[in-house]
């Protein structure tokens, strides 16, 4: 069963996000079908999220949002807001995405960073271009790491490098079991054994 999800409201968080089409099927190939999953994109970026970073990659995306509310309500709005536009200026009456999604909460600065080189990258060691830059259908409009994201002061740093502090000095102090096994090296080697 997969866990409740955090109930964050307004600008809290930035989350990786990614999408399939249904049966995995190339949609975003097709030039028509690109540009009007990236007017949705676009149209949904204030109102429903913020667009940090995204991939339109031939049957999946990858986005980099910063949802208003919550991010199942920021994917509803893409998949359910592209299904709505597609219908009515592509004339499509079929399925086209994949039900559910994945999706990461950014934790830090080094995590935004390697999620942003991940949609950057992607196209690239998709095979669907040589260099990376010449990919037409990603972009980075607010490529920035969020201010809001950073830990709130220097508390929050002193909590770790006390946890790394107390756990240095747990190593220090041996078990009894410890002690025991140092003290009789063979026992270790006949506990192995049985």
């Amino acid at each position: 069963m997969r866990p409740k999800r955090e109930n964050l409201q307004g600008n809290q968080s930035s989350y990786f996000v990614s999408t399939q089409t249904v049966g995995r099927k190339p949609f975003f190939r097709h030039e028509r079908w690109a540009r009007l999953i990236l007017a949705t994109l676009k149209h949904y970026d204030g109102p429903g999220y913020t667009l940090h970073a995204y991939v339109i990659m031939p049957d999946h995306l990858h986005l980099l949002i910063t949802p208003m509310e919550t991010v199942e309500k920021a994917v509803q709005l893409v998949k359910g807001g592209f299904s709505f536009r597609a219908k009515r200026e592509l004339e499509w009456n079929g399925e086209i995405w994949q039900p559910g999604f994945t999706d990461h909460q950014i934790r830090d600065e080094e995590d935004w960073i390697r999620h942003l080189e991940y949609i950057r990258k992607n196209p690239f060691e998709a095979g669907l271009v040589s260099d990376d830059s010449q990919y037409e259908f990603a972009g980075y409009p607010r490529r920035e790491f969020p201010q809001g994201l950073k830990p709130g002061g220097s508390g929050a740093e002193n909590v770790r490098a006390e946890a790394r502090t107390l756990q240095a000095e747990a190593r220090t102090v041996p078990s009894a079991e410890d002690r025991a096994l140092q003290s009789n090296p063979h026992s270790s080697s006949m506990r192995g054994s049985r």
